[in-house]
């Protein structure tokens, strides 16, 4: 065993001697233990981060069921986790149902003891969805804990009429015959560029690099035994070369910063990279005045996924069998395509992504567009990424720093990637 790996597996097990306070300790929300006359909760609490699509499927649920369902969102992963992490040490606090992302999931799978073994609770779905999207609902003991919400297939969402006064098409396939790879997308930025008086295409360059990262398929900064490589990645290294090209057709926006929240009213830029759950993201940014001003395009490469979650039951919850099945409620083929609907997440039930609804739909906020056919249509293109147990903290902590240092002249090009490797070794060590 190399020192990275035994050091990996001493910090797990520190990890989880925490956490396991969880288990431990009495929790929960207001209504703990309280119940109505005929047995059921008098509420459930649902935790969520970004938009998941939900806020009406817990109306119907609270309709269908008489129990009070409480949908508490929190607009950035990055300040959804910590709270998640001060749940399971303290014990309380958590809701019944909580969303993990795949960036979070394997850290959050390091002490099974937090989550309820759904296996006994809910119907047996296992192939209801897509393969490899149920395996990374499992524990490593086995044991189910997260049932599988959504996967963020990538396109490119543009403003037509930014195009069109730069002189670029505006049509959805002529826009996606622009760039079917990364440096045509490049050339297509210097052209917009140019026929818009010097404005940038895209709204930064971290975006570009969540892109391409997630369209490689094999281990990013971690290796199998969860070993913290992430110098050495062909996939972080093509990411970062991609992402610094790009420098100059960038509006310099970091993701959720209020620059680019402001940036979509604003038209600080014509394009920015789209899972599918960004839409409601984007389409509530833009607001309702550059309604049909938006549309959305394949991504260059032809496909790849950023993000998708799962709803986990913690095992603080007092009320776990009722929470398992809101979680079964809220994941099931018919709510999958309602969430897509409302807000975009694309749905990973089988039988949703065959349903006539999901299939037929378009999307008016984006000129009408065919989302769902767009979206649905990469899915058998991504392929599975190892992401190791804290994955999102190198990301966002290391890998992104480091992509605007660089962006914003603020290091070279060594410098920088000398600040990512420092900072991925520091904050990939679990």
């Amino acid at each position: 065993m190399s020192v990275t790996t035994r050091r990996n597996r001493l910090a797990v097990a520190a990890l989880a001697a925490i956490t396991a306070l969880g288990g431990l300790t009495a929790c929960g929300n207001d209504d703990e233990g309280s119940v109505q006359a005929d047995g059921k909760p008098a509420k459930l609490v649902v935790d969520t981060f970004g938009e998941m699509g939900y806020d009406e499927l817990v109306k119907q649920y609270e309709k269908d069921t008489g129990i009070k369902i409480e949908l508490r969102k929190t607009a950035q992963l990055g300040d959804y986790r910590p709270k998640l992490v001060r749940y399971l040490a303290t014990g309380k606090g958590a809701g019944d149902v909580v969303a993990l992302e795949e960036g979070i999931l394997n850290e959050f799978k390091a002490n099974p003891r937090n989550w309820v073994d759904l296996t006994p609770l809910v119907a047996d779905h296992s192939k209801e969805f897509l393969p490899w999207k149920w395996e990374l609902g499992k524990a490593p003991d086995g044991r189910l804990i997260g049932l599988p919400t959504d996967v963020g297939s990538l396109a490119v969402c543009y403003r037509k009429d930014l195009f069109e006064a730069a002189g670029l098409p505006t049509e959805r396939d002529q826009v996606s015959a622009l760039w079917p790879d990364w440096n045509a997308f490049l050339e297509t930025g210097k052209k917009y560029k140019a026929g818009s008086g010097g404005k940038a295409l895209i709204d930064s360059i971290t975006a570009v690099s969540n892109g391409v990262l997630f369209q490689q398929g094999s281990d990013l900064f971690y290796d199998k035994e969860n070993n913290v490589i992430a110098d050495k990645s062909p996939a972080v290294k093509a990411a970062w070369d991609t992402a610094l090209s790009m420098t100059e057709i960038s509006a310099k926006a970091a993701t959720w910063s209020p620059e680019w929240s402001a940036g979509f009213k604003q038209g600080s830029f014509a394009a920015t990279f789209c899972p599918s759950w960004m839409l409601g993201i984007v389409a509530d940014n833009s607001g309702p005045a550059n309604k049909g001003k938006w549309d959305v395009a394949a991504v260059p490469g032809g496909s790849g996924n950023w993000g998708g979650s799962w709803l986990s039951v913690p095992e603080q919850s007092a009320h776990q069998k009722e929470a398992a099945k809101l979680a079964e409620f809220l994941t099931n083929a018919t709510s999958q395509v309602e969430a897509f609907k409302l807000k975009g997440p694309l749905p990973t039930n089988l039988e949703a992504l065959k349903n006539q609804d999901f299939l037929n739909y378009t999307n008016e906020y984006f000129s009408n567009a065919p989302t769902a056919k767009i979206f649905g249509e990469s899915v058998a293109g991504i392929q599975p990424v190892h992401l190791g147990p804290k994955h999102q903290a190198v990301k966002e902590n290391a890998l992104e720093p480091a992509l605007r240092s660089f962006e914003n002249g603020q290091a070279s090009k060594e410098k920088a990637w000398e600040q990512f490797t420092k900072d991925a070794a520091t904050q990939g060590a679990f």
